[in-house]
């Protein structure tokens, strides 16, 4: 028996059996080193990149998209039918102060209008003078006819006059009032014609500064409709379309839900079709939502940028809010028709959080509820990874992050 025990035992010791040796009971199995190592490498965790939720300052910004329109749109047109255009001043593209002239059209009619008014004034000019001569005379002759008047009554009381010569003086002085008043009534009435001509002569002027068609403001040229030797109506097409001062702007619609998170000033950055990502701000909010598409416009001033075209397609990003806040990538986010979750990676355990978002700026999200500073988050949650898996978490580089 004890011979058998110690042949047993040298064969499992050279196969590399689990028995080592005998009991009362029966052999005991125990695990030999190699069984081990595989064991541990089974049981080893996967690697995975975590970050800490960290505190950034965030931008929440709302995004919108529109057409590049004239913050003031100004129409050139004539002030005078039925004249030709004989001369055009300016072109596309063209920046003209205010008060330039842009066409001039024909005026030789005007002009010959105007050589009339000037003769006829010339005549209520002598009119009136001759009618200044003529109460000088009556005025005179008045002023002799009752003093005649005044002798022969004053002779009369000493006798050395008659009532028939007293009544003779008293007619003719009466006569010399009424030529007196003539002459005054005819100087009023050649005034009152130089006045008239005046007034004709004055709207002859105007007619004649309408035939230089100027800009009302200054501006950048965007239009031109104006030909050479065109009939000029202002019931057609405007002449010239100017952008005043050059401003554009461009006008966006927005949802009504975020159409309350904005106000006039709030500082934003338009995107050009091209590419030229420019400052600018918000000028206006419309108080009114179309109530068939339930959207909202706003406007949003570029200044006057070379690079903005009228017409063009352009998108904006309108800041509402800036501040510090808890963020993680935003790679780290899992979307499911619940909302988002992030995995947290716990004392080698991941586990699912439920969170609520904030803003989305550069590459990070702001995590209002769900998360802690410090914690740490699977980079990017890919969907192999469920809410309790063994991980061994890997520190992503502060320069990644």
């Amino acid at each position: 028996m004890k011979k058998l025990a110690i042949i047993l035992a040298s064969i499992g010791a050279a196969a590399g059996a689990t028995f080592v040796g005998w009991q009362a009971g029966g052999a005991r199995a125990v695990p030999t080193p190699a069984r081990q190592g595989n064991a541990q490498a089974e049981a080893k965790a996967p690697p995975v990149t975590v970050a800490p939720a960290i505190r950034a300052p965030m931008v929440e910004s709302v995004a919108v998209t529109g057409t590049l329109v004239p913050r003031t749109d100004v129409l050139v047109g004539p002030e005078i039918e039925g004249l030709r255009i004989v001369e055009v001043l300016a072109d596309e593209g063209d920046r003209v102060e205010k008060g330039a002239v842009l066409v001039r059209l024909q005026r030789d009619v005007l002009d010959a209008q105007l050589a009339q008014s000037d003769a006829a004034l010339a005549r209520s000019e002598a009119s009136i003078a001759q009618a200044q001569s003529q109460i000088a005379q009556a005025q005179a002759n008045a002023e002799w006819t009752r003093g005649d008047l005044a002798r022969s009554q004053s002779l009369l009381k000493g006798g050395a006059s008659t009532q028939a010569q007293v009544e003779q003086k008293t007619s003719a002085s009466t006569s010399a009032q009424a030529q007196l008043q003539a002459a005054k009534d005819g100087l009023r009435a050649a005034q009152a014609e130089r006045k008239s001509i005046e007034a004709q002569r004055r709207e002859l002027m105007v007619r004649v500064e309408r035939t230089q068609v100027r800009t009302p403001a200054a501006g950048l040229v965007a239009r031109r409709n104006a030909k050479l030797g065109a009939v000029a109506s202002a019931a057609g097409e405007p002449l010239f379309r100017v952008i005043e001062n050059g401003e554009i702007e461009l006008e966006a619609e927005i949802p009504e839900a975020r159409l309350s998170a904005l106000r006039e000033g709030q500082q934003a950055f338009v995107t050009l079709t091209d590419g030229v990502r420019a400052p600018a701000r918000v000028r206006l909010v419309s108080p009114e939502v179309d109530r068939l598409t339930r959207l909202g416009r706003v406007r949003i001033s570029l200044g006057a940028l070379k690079e903005a075209r009228v017409g063009a397609f352009a998108r904006g990003e309108i800041e509402v809010r800036r501040g510090e806040a808890v963020t993680v990538p935003a790679s780290a986010l899992n979307y499911d028709a619940e909302g988002a979750s992030v995995l947290v990676a716990d004392s080698g355990l991941v586990r699912s959080r439920r969170v609520t978002l904030g803003a989305l700026d550069g590459g990070r999200a702001e995590i209002r509820q769900g998360v802690k500073e410090g914690e740490e988050v699977v980079v990017r949650a890919g969907a192999f990874l469920r809410d309790g898996d063994a991980v061994t978490p890997v520190q992503m580089r502060a320069e990644a992050r």
